[in-house]
């Protein structure tokens, strides 16, 4: 009997990497389903899940809120930035009140990080999107005042003489009390709630997999890891591939659901948003 195929999106990066490595390396009994695996960036996978072409698929949390009619969101697989998130760096030091002025480097209009800035700046802000790993370097050669840096640009900024301006993970968890929920894995609804319910279970032991395999894991990551030795692309994988990927939890549903309240009423998300997991 053929296996059904589902595809799965996720992005390029040592963190998703490491969470799909048991599914890409069929190291789980996948039954009848047959996971093939697209990386391309976040931008890119939120684009495509406007259009429903994946089956599985990481996103942006701020994505979500344009996808409720064709996915919902897995209770498994979220980045969650726990004090820490997206930053603004730039070459000089500037401070919050500056970015009003400055021309930011983004990386995509649709990533939460890209929201999370629009509610730090209500007023508007001028930017121009770039793919997210060529923003460091854009700043660093000036053609940016500042950029809005994603992935591992987190670690690695300072390698390249930027200033740290504004950490919006910092700045929610002031705002909140709550952590900034960066991303998460999406499945589409058309495969029924059985094949969702099964795609959830497996997702969830490839993560638990990585976590009790960390060093092979790691080492499958590590391809993706741009300027980052093991020890670094570790740390990383840690911030986020942890207790909060295994499961969103009371707390982390609750900040999905604030997150998204706030771009509403800040008037960037259209429609109040009814957030659904697959349990």
């Amino acid at each position: 009997m053929s296996k059904q195929l589902i595809t799965v999106g996720h992005s390029p990066d040592p963190d998703d990497a490491f969470m799909f490595y048991a599914l890409a390396h069929d190291k789980l009994d996948t039954g009848d389903l047959q996971f093939r695996h697209v990386l391309q960036d976040i931008e890119t996978l939120n684009r495509r899940a406007l259009r429903g072409e994946l089956e599985v698929t990481a996103i942006s949390i701020h994505a979500y809120a344009a996808l409720l009619d064709k996915y919902a969101l897995l209770p498994s697989g979220c980045s969650m930035g726990d004090r820490y998130g997206p930053m603004v760096v730039a070459k000089q030091p500037l401070t919050v009140d500056r970015l009003k002025t400055a021309r930011i480097a983004v990386p995509g209009t649709m990533t939460t990080a890209f929201l999370t800035l629009r509610l730090l700046l209500p007023d508007g802000f001028d930017y121009e999107v770039l793919p997210f790993d060529e923003i460091l370097k854009a700043v660093e050669e000036g053609r940016f005042d500042a950029g809005l840096i994603i992935h591992e640009g987190q670690l690695t900024f300072q390698n390249q003489g930027l200033h740290l301006v504004v950490d919006l993970g910092v700045w929610w968890q002031e705002k909140t009390g709550l952590p900034l929920p960066l991303g998460g894995n999406v499945v589409r609804r058309d495969l029924g709630l059985p094949t969702m319910r099964t795609i959830s279970r497996l997702l969830k032991e490839s993560i638990r997999y990585s976590l009790d395999h960390r060093d092979a894991a790691l080492d499958y990551a590590l391809q993706y890891a741009r300027d980052m030795d093991k020890g670094l692309a570790d740390r990383f994988v840690g911030m986020y591939v942890n207790e909060w990927t295994l499961d969103y939890g009371e707390r982390g549903r609750e900040a999905v659901k604030r997150l998204l309240a706030e771009g509403h009423r800040a008037g960037i998300i259209p429609n109040p948003v009814d957030v659904e997991f697959v349990d």
